[in-house]
C-alpha cells in the first residue's frame, strides 16, 4: 500500500477539476446513428461522433455483425496463433483494393496501429519528422521509439525542408550514414479538421529519401471522390496519383468503417516485417469475427454507394459551416465533417457545452492537453445522415447560446 501516491493522484484530481480539465464518463446509449439517451432516459441529438457516414446502426453492417457472431463471440488468440480468422484476410484484402496498395495489416484500434508501426519501423540512429498537431498515438509512438523525434511546424514544409537539411548537415559532421528519415502526419488534423499538405510532403520525401507515412484516420471515407482518403483528394485536385509515393497509409475501422479497429497499407514488405517485429499484432488477440464483419460490410457499402454518403455528408457539412458563420461563431475554415468552434477559455467552453446539453444536443468540449492552452473549444461533427431540420436546429441552438454567454461575459466585465 502506497498512501503518498493516492494522496499525490488525489492532489493532480484536484488541480484538473480546478482548471476545468478534469474528465469524466457520461455514459449513452445510441439508438439511430444521430441520437442518443442517458441513463436517465433523456434523448439528445449527437454532433460529436466520428460516425461520419453514418452506418454503426445502418442495417446491412448489422446483419453482418450477427451472422459473423456464428464463428463465435471472440477471436480466441492471436492472429499469428488461433484468432486468424478467412474474415481478418478478407478485409485486408478488400482495403488494399480500396486503396490501391499491395497488402494490409489489421490492428486492434487505430491507437495500436500507430504505436505499432512507427515504433517497429524506426531505430536508434533514425529521425522522425513529425507534424505538430498529429494525433496523440503518433506522438505516443514517437516517444517511444528510440528514433530522434523533430517536430516541424503544422503543415509548414519549409519548416519541415529545414529541419532535415539541418539533420543531413549534423550527420555528416558526425560520419553518420545509416540513418532513415520518416515524415509522419494525419491526413486530416482530428481537432481542426484540416488537411495535410501530401504534395508538397511527397516531393520533400522523395527529395531527402524520408519514408512517408500518413493516419488517414479521420480522412478514409470522408474526403476523395470516392472516400479513399487523402491520396485521392490530391488526385481529385491535380490529376496526380501519389498512391506509389507515401509509403504507408494508417486508417481505422471505428470512423466512417463503423465498427472497432485500426489498420495499415502499404507494400507487402512493409506488412510481412510489422507481421513478425510489430508487437502490439503479435501479442494481441484478435478482433472478433463480428467486428471484423461488421467493418467490411460497412466498406462494401462505401464502395457500392460512396457518391450518394459523401454527396450528403459534404452538404451537411457546407451547410452547417455557412449557418454558423452567419450567425457570427469562430469557425476555423475547412472542408471536412471536423467543424470547430474556438472558444478560449476551458471553462466556459465547459459552460457551452452544458448549456447544448441542457437543449438536447451533444457537441463535445475539448480543452489541454487534447489542444493547446487557450484554445478550447467546441469540436463539432457532421454526419450524412444528420438531416437538414437537425443540423438547422442545432446551429441556431449554438448560435443563441453563444449571444447569451457573450452578452454574460459583457455584463459581468463591465
Amino acid at each position: 500500500m502506497n498512501p503518498n501516491l493516492e494522496m499525490k493522484l488525489k492532489e493532480e484530481l484536484e488541480e484538473l477539476k480546478n482548471n476545468n480539465l478534469n474528465r469524466t464518463i457520461d455514459d449513452l446509449r445510441f439508438i439511430s446513428s444521430t441520437k442518443a439517451i442517458d441513463k436517465d432516459g433523456k434523448e439528445f441529438l449527437v454532433f460529436g461522433t466520428n460516425n461520419y457516414l453514418g452506418l454503426t446502426h445502418q442495417p446491412d453492417v448489422i446483419n453482418a455483425s450477427k451472422k459473423a457472431s456464428t464463428y463465435g463471440t471472440g477471436s480466441t488468440g492471436s492472429r499469428l496463433t488461433t484468432g486468424a480468422s478467412f474474415e481478418a484476410r478478407e478485409l485486408e484484402e478488400n482495403l488494399s483494393k480500396f486503396k490501391s496498395t499491395e497488402s494490409t495489416l489489421i490492428f486492434n484500434t487505430g491507437y495500436m496501429a500507430n504505436l505499432g508501426i512507427i515504433y517497429t519501423l524506426t531505430k536508434e540512429d533514425d529521425i522522425i519528422f513529425s507534424d505538430q498537431l498529429n494525433h496523440a498515438s503518433i506522438i505516443d509512438g514517437t516517444r517511444i521509439s528510440k528514433a530522434k523525434v523533430r517536430v516541424y511546424k503544422h503543415k509548414d514544409t519549409k519548416d519541415l525542408e529545414n529541419l532535415i537539411q539541418t539533420e543531413i548537415k549534423e550527420l555528416k559532421e558526425k560520419n553518420i550514414n545509416s540513418s532513415n528519415f520518416f515524415i509522419v502526419t494525419d491526413g486530416v488534423f482530428s481537432m481542426d479538421g484540416d488537411i495535410a499538405p501530401l504534395p508538397e510532403l511527397v516531393e520533400i520525401a522523395n527529395k531527402y529519401n524520408c519514408c512517408l507515412i500518413i493516419d488517414d484516420a479521420h480522412a478514409t471515407g470522408v474526403i476523395g471522390k470516392t472516400g479513399k482518403g487523402t491520396v485521392e483528394y490530391y488526385k481529385d485536385k491535380t490529376g496526380i496519383d501519389l498512391t506509389e509515393s507515401v509509403d504507408l497509409q494508417i486508417g481505422t475501422l471505428s470512423k466512417a468503417l463503423a465498427s472497432e479497429g485500426g489498420f495499415v497499407c502499404g507494400k507487402k514488405t512493409y506488412i510481412d516485417y510489422l507481421i513478425n517485429k510489430s508487437r502490439p499484432f503479435i501479442f494481441s488477440t484478435a478482433l472478433s469475427p463480428s467486428t471484423i464483419a461488421s467493418a467490411n460490410a460497412a466498406l462494401n457499402l462505401l464502395k457500392k454507394n460512396s457518391n450518394e454518403y459523401l454527396t450528403k455528408l459534404q452538404n451537411n457539412t457546407k451547410l452547417m459551416r455557412n449557418l454558423l458563420k452567419e450567425g457570427g461563431l469562430n469557425v476555423i475554415d475547412g472542408e471536412t465533417p471536423i467543424i470547430p468552434i474556438i472558444i478560449g477559455p476551458a471553462d466556459l467552453t465547459n459552460k457551452f457545452s452544458k448549456e447544448l446539453e441542457k437543449e438536447g444536443i451533444l457537441v463535445s468540449a475539448i480543452r489541454p492537453p487534447s489542444v493547446p492552452k487557450g484554445e478550447s473549444r467546441l469540436r463539432l461533427t457532421v454526419i450524412a445522415t444528420h438531416t437538414k431540420e437537425e443540423i438547422t436546429f442545432t446551429a441556431k441552438t449554438i448560435i443563441k447560446i453563444w449571444n447569451d454567454l457573450k452578452k454574460k461575459l459583457e455584463y459581468e466585465n463591465h
